[in-house]
């Protein structure tokens, strides 16, 4: 799921108002969680600036994407824009189970996040997208530092997605190594993919990756619910995690306090929705075209704004 450097200067903490479009019932900053990917920034700058023009204060917090429910839990953060069924479901229904966090519902976007790989991966590994044909391959995908192994370079650890369980449960000869940032993961697919170098590794949509590159997303045994939960289900009776990572929607949560001390911005909250081609069309002028996160959000408000201006209506 994801840092851009041209968005890291959003992410400082600032504080934003503006002018009134409602009366707000507090002028106490409402706190939205910043994460480490373009498009969760872009989906809360968008929000912010709205709350802002509905006359709400809005302070930005960097945060830990499955670290921040403590903060939701206690009321220290309000809002949360993007908590990912294919990584956040478990986190998120257990702060919500608490009675602490709400789930203010789907953003719109549908989420996909597995392993990728180029296409020209499957002239050296003819099996894929077939999981079992990856060890059959291992030595193809091996680096200097995994050799014999194969290496599946995944996200920031901070993501979760479970991949060490996933490759022992499914016993594949694969090491996981973890890109620092969203920015650095998305530096090597480049890079390998100029130079045709072996590589698969975690790619999520929305995001413009899935459709610059030509490629494909291996095919894990499908996902349950119980596959994650019970050891017994799946392939490898004694492990579970033996399957592919879920997809669905991407998630709003909230403090549990937030719609009675702020009901106007928890009504914007529910009501924001966004479509995949939109957001991927936004991280792309952020991530390849060099934009500003303002630059590429007040684009998206100035074309939208009937929509947007509907989330604040009284």
């Amino acid at each position: 799921m994801r840092l851009s450097t041209f968005a890291a200067a959003a992410c400082a903490g600032l504080v934003m108002a503006g002018s009134a479009f409602a009366e707000a019932e507090s002028q106490e900053p409402i706190k939205l969680t910043m994460h480490d990917w373009t498009g969760q920034l872009l989906t809360t700058t968008i929000m912010g600036k709205v709350l802002a023009e509905a006359g709400y204060n809005v302070e930005y917090v960097q945060a830990d994407y499955i670290a921040q429910f403590a903060g939701l839990k206690s009321g220290d953060l309000h809002v949360a824009m993007e908590i990912w069924e294919t990584t956040g479901r478990e986190a998120m229904d257990e702060a919500i189970g608490t009675g602490q966090v709400v789930n203010m519902g789907d953003t719109g976007m549908k989420a996909i996040e597995e392993w990728w790989y180029p296409a020209y991966m499957e002239e050296v590994c003819p099996g894929l997208p077939d999981w079992q044909a990856l060890n059959d391959c291992a030595r193809e995908f091996a680096t200097p530092e995994t050799a014999p192994m194969g290496r599946y370079l995944g996200g920031p650890v901070t993501w979760g997605g479970f991949d060490e369980e996933r490759i022992e449960s499914l016993g594949l000869d694969f090491e996981v190594v973890h890109a620092g940032t969203d920015a650095a993961l998305f530096a090597e697919l480049e890079s390998a993919y100029q130079r045709k170098a072996p590589i698969v590794l975690w790619i999520y949509a929305p995001h413009w990756a899935p459709t610059k590159y030509e490629g494909n997303f291996v095919a894990f045994p499908p996902y349950t619910p119980e596959c994650y939960e019970d050891p017994s289900v799946g392939i490898n009776p004694n492990m579970a995690y033996d399957c592919g990572k879920p997809t669905g929607p991407i998630w709003k949560v909230a403090w549990s306090g937030l719609a009675d001390k702020w009901p106007g911005a928890a009504k914007a909250v529910e009501a924001f929705t966004i479509s995949n081609e939109d957001m991927g069309a936004m991280v792309s002028a952020v991530d390849l075209d060099g934009k500003s996160l303002d630059e590429v959000s007040d684009a998206w408000l100035a074309a939208n704004s009937s929509v947007w201006q509907s989330w604040i209506a009284n």
